[in-house]
């Protein structure tokens, strides 16, 4: 689960970067970095720890 959160990212990070620099859509593209910064923070925060 934590692997696909992180595939999740990176595909809204990268559609983030391609409309901030391609588009002009407004605040749609601040939108999907916030979303994909959230599921980095899941990520890490569900990680489960070795001890």
């Amino acid at each position: 689960m934590n692997s696909l959160l992180y595939v999740i990212a990176v595909i809204l990070v990268i559609g983030w970067a391609i409309a901030f620099f391609f588009t002009a859509v407004g605040s749609l593209i601040h939108v999907l970095l916030v979303i994909a910064v959230i599921a980095l923070l899941l990520g890490i925060i569900r990680r489960p720890t070795a001890l």
